[in-house]
């Protein structure tokens, strides 16, 4: 099957497009390599994809004219591109034009494909808002521009199932890290800190924060569980993380008994729009997508230290 992945040189559109080709698929990717975080890191991603004989297109989505250079004859589309997170160098116009404009140039062209079996679209547990603890029929209340823009992002792609334009999912994202994680995540900074004697910048409150940490490998799972699903995952949404709830001082606990050493703290003044609690309820997916996380904390963390300790 012929697959195209946006974002795909990203932490997590990189895992699945690697997945998808280890089980015999044919994977097209897209990429605007976007500066927000090192584009070198990005590109050893590409490296590793292309290697193994996977295309990467370096087009930018909020162009409509970068669906030009897509092919033809995709049936399945997993969209991963977005201004992610809710750091202050981003303004409402990244979130915007990245996940809203972007998104609506993607399915313009996604409507022209009649080889297309299904949109899986990538959503985000902070479409819920401040606590995301709720089943999917909860309705959002996003506290941030980049959970109100991956809300509307969300809609634009479930209306065009509700108008039978084609067949599509959302499934929402809880608190991923493993390898390849982005540098302003938490575990990949938590590392750095440690292993090269930095301080940690931590918000105030936020230790006390719970989160549904859940490793890349579980997540890889239950976004590729929807694939022949089409008629069940048709208009759905889904989330897709663990049950299992840490605190951020768990997650830093983690951290300090890997690397064998202490954390120092710069404390800073609470962030707008940080989540105070994510709690993946998954019976949804666990009944329709036989999804079942199964990767604890600590063998997550293990996985990301040895990442980390091979970037050059």
């Amino acid at each position: 099957m012929k697959i195209l992945i946006t974002g795909i040189a990203g932490f997590i559109g990189s895992h699945v497009a690697e997945h998808l080709h280890e089980l015999g698929h044919e994977v097209v990717g897209i990429d605007n390599f976007s500066d927000y975080y090192p584009i070198a890191l990005k590109t050893e991603n590409a490296k590793v994809l292309t290697t193994k004989g996977i295309q990467i297109i370096k087009a930018d989505l909020r162009e409509s004219s970068a669906t030009y250079e897509l092919p033809n004859d995709v049936e399945y589309i997993f969209h991963f591109a977005a201004q992610p997170g809710i750091a202050a160098t981003s303004t409402f116009h990244d979130y915007l034009t990245n996940n809203v404009i972007a998104t609506q140039h993607l399915l313009s062209y996604a409507l022209a494909q009649n080889s297309l079996r299904m949109f899986v679209n990538i959503g985000t547990s902070s479409i819920y808002g401040l606590n995301a603890t709720f089943p999917e029929t909860v309705a959002p209340k996003p506290a941030s521009h980049y959970g109100v823009t991956k809300l509307a992002a969300e809609q634009l792609v479930l209306c065009s199932s509700r108008l039978n334009q084609l067949k599509s999912c959302s499934l929402r994202l809880y608190s991923v890290y493993g390898s390849r994680e982005r540098p302003d995540k938490l575990f990949t900074k938590l590392l750095d800190c440690g292993l090269n004697g930095k301080k940690f910048p931590l918000f105030e409150g936020s230790l006390s924060h719970l989160r549904s940490f859940t490793h890349v490998s579980d997540i890889v799972k239950g976004i590729v569980s929807v694939i022949g699903k089409e008629s069940i995952c048709n208009g759905e949404i889904f989330n897709i993380g663990t049950e299992a709830e840490y605190t951020t001082q768990q997650g830093v606990d983690a951290v300090e008994k890997l690397v064998n050493t202490t954390i120092e703290f710069e404390h800073l003044p609470p962030r707008s729009g940080d989540q105070q609690r994510t709690k993946a309820n998954i019976d949804k997916a666990r009944r329709l997508l036989n999804y079942n996380p199964t990767v604890s904390l600590e063998e997550g963390v293990a996985e990301q230290l040895t990442w980390f300790q091979s970037l050059k």
